[in-house]
């Protein structure tokens, strides 16, 4: 089995929103410094990095991450590229192939470097989540950090997200994994009553889970 890591590292350097709050870990005591055991804590925004949006981030009396089903976040999953301009969101007329399976994540190439943040990252045409939730479609994931864009207010694809209840994954890093099937374990920390949670994101390259999931 091959394991592709599609999440960023998370350190002091990662970019967040702007105003949003940076991730810190403050380190208490270190093993290195002669401390019998190291410990540390963080502080940071859960809208960091790979990480899935709760529905209450984007809707008022919605569900918070600790609240939502894990299904949709394991599983067979398509990875496809956009072709799109920097700044422009996804429409279906962009994608590499169409969607076959239950889960997909998407490919724009518009935030290269998560520790450093560039505004005219591409997101969704709403339209087209709409389009993916008739057609069963769970999960979207998209490898900037929302799926909207920096300066919206009006959040559009997040309403399609919350009108069609799909679920989401945001600051996915796709740049070294080919456009294909795999299958996605991306567990949202269970949070209480949180709007977002960090995931480590995994693709799963197994054509024993492919089968077993395609079939189900």
């Amino acid at each position: 089995m091959k394991i592709h890591d599609i999440s960023p590292l998370i350190s002091e350097n990662l970019g967040v929103f702007p105003g949003d709050h940076k991730f810190q870990r403050k380190v208490v005591l270190d093993t290195n410094q002669g401390n019998h055991i190291t410990l540390s804590s963080v502080s940071t925004t859960l809208h960091l990095g790979s990480h899935a949006d709760a529905p209450i981030h984007y809707g008022a009396g919605l569900e918070a991450i600790d609240q939502l089903a894990l299904t949709p976040y394991v599983g067979l999953v398509q990875v496809v590229t956009a072709q799109v301009r920097s700044g422009e969101r996804v429409s279906l007329e962009h994608l590499s192939a169409n969607v076959e399976a239950p889960r997909v994540l998407v490919r724009t190439n518009s935030f290269p470097n998560p520790d450093f943040w560039n505004s005219d990252f591409s997101s969704f045409d709403p339209h087209l989540l709409d389009h993916w939730a008739k057609q069963g479609v769970l999960l979207v994931g998209i490898d900037t950090p929302s799926v909207d864009p920096e300066d919206s207010k009006a959040l559009e694809a997040h309403q399609s997200l919350k009108r069609n209840q799909l679920r989401v994954l945001e600051g996915l890093v796709l740049k070294s994994v080919k456009d294909g099937f795999y299958f996605l374990v991306a567990l949202p920390l269970k949070i209480k009553d949180a709007d977002a949670a960090p995931v480590r994101a995994v693709l799963l390259e197994d054509p024993r889970l492919l089968s077993i999931s395609s079939s189900s």
